[in-house]
């Protein structure tokens, strides 16, 4: 009876499955043979990439370069006797090519703000690998749990301007798989509103009728007080 192989088990040796661009990996392949020399095929995507023979019980080494994009996805490999049809495929292994952030930006609806006001900060890094992790920032100073966006979106938070003090510095920084590319974003500061003094009002009103009462009184003169002026000649 022909000897029966095994289905190959194709296993990741070097480097991880979420990739960078120039990174080197090594995939190995190996199924249970019996005496006779084993032919193993790396398929990506159901083309094949490379091919080796093994007499002995050794796998299958595969060491590859992700050069492009077209590197990544799905790869098997195949397990077959020499001069037979038909041989056994593996279990498959997915590549994702992971891209470093973009400058995260730091925005806010107001740039003025006032004692005992509530305001919004959303930071935003619009390239790069998802998901992405946000952190914010007054000075050195962390005010926030990081926020992990699994989506192309701002992360946001709430900020109460309590006190003078809290009119600092604010950034954030943002952070993905990529690794040591954490990027942070351009400092924000809010500016102290001005607030009208109560004041004001009662003081443009009095303005206002001391004008008023100038005014009648010049045009009284040519009315009342030149005639009474006159008579008294």
């Amino acid at each position: 009876f022909p000897e029966m192989l095994s289905n190959p088990k194709l296993v990741l040796v070097q480097g991880t499955l979420n990739v960078v661009m120039k990174q080197n990996v090594t995939l190995s392949c190996l199924s249970e043979p019996g005496s006779q020399a084993v032919r193993y095929t790396l398929f990506k995507h159901n083309q094949q990439v490379s091919a080796l023979n093994r007499s002995d019980l050794s796998p299958a080494m595969f060491p590859l370069t992700i050069s492009s994009a077209s590197d990544v996805g799905e790869y098997k490999c195949k397990a077959e006797y020499n001069n037979s049809s038909g041989g056994k495929y593996s279990n498959s292994l997915n590549f994702t090519l992971i891209e470093p952030i973009s400058k995260p930006v730091l925005s806010s609806p107001t740039s003025q703000a006032k004692k005992g006001q509530s305001v919004t900060l959303s930071c935003f890094s619009e390239n790069g690998s998802l998901p992405i992790t946000y952190l914010f920032f007054k000075g050195t100073q962390n005010i926030s749990p990081q926020k992990t966006m699994q989506k192309r979106e701002a992360a946001v938070i709430f900020l109460f301007i309590n006190s003078l003090s809290d009119f600092g510095t604010y950034k954030c920084k943002a952070n993905n798989s990529f690794p040591n590319n954490a990027k942070y974003s351009n400092g924000f500061n809010f500016t102290l509103a001005e607030e009208r003094s109560h004041s004001q009002p009662l003081i443009i009103s009095l303005g206002l009728i001391l004008l008023l009462l100038i005014i009648g009184f010049a045009l009284a003169i040519p009315f009342f007080i030149i005639p009474l002026y006159k008579a008294s000649e």
